[in-house]
């Protein structure tokens, strides 16, 4: 018979610590071969991640984590996400991120050849994620 479990368990850890770990009704998160949807009873999965926000749902709330690639595990109604970083969209400073974004886009802007660009793109996309998630997901965190 076939698992008809409305939630899913998910947690997400780094290095230092369990970052989130709960109940969910639903998990987005943007792998490298493009979104992946992950709902209850959802086949066993192995995926690397990109830099980007992933979004959980919870009794029709949305909220967002901002995780810096990683993997992720589909397994027995489980999603483990396992990250360098990750951050809660209620923990971001949006001003900051903003002032990395501006930090990362002059140094690639400009025209010496003493930056480091591919350091420069990826501080940019992490400062691109984090504006993200705090402007789609706000504080909140259930």
């Amino acid at each position: 018979m076939a698992d008809t479990k409305k939630t899913i368990q998910l947690e997400i850890i780094t290095p230092d610590a369990s970052v989130f770990k709960g109940e969910v009704d639903f998990v987005l998160v943007r792998a490298l071969d493009g979104d992946l949807g992950i709902m209850p009873s959802h086949a066993p999965l192995l995926a690397s991640l990109q830099i980007w926000p992933l979004m959980y749902e919870k009794d029709h709330d949305r909220n967002g984590i901002f995780v810096v690639g990683g993997f992720l595990e589909v397994k027995n109604n489980t999603v483990t996400v396992i990250t360098p970083n990750a951050e809660l969209s209620g923990s971001i400073d949006r001003k900051r991120a903003e002032e990395a974004k501006r930090r990362a886009e002059k140094r690639l802007n400009a025209k010496t050849q003493d930056i480091d660009v591919e350091r420069a793109q990826l501080a940019l996309h992490r400062a691109i994620g984090r504006i993200v998630t705090v402007t789609q997901y706000g504080k909140k965190i259930k």
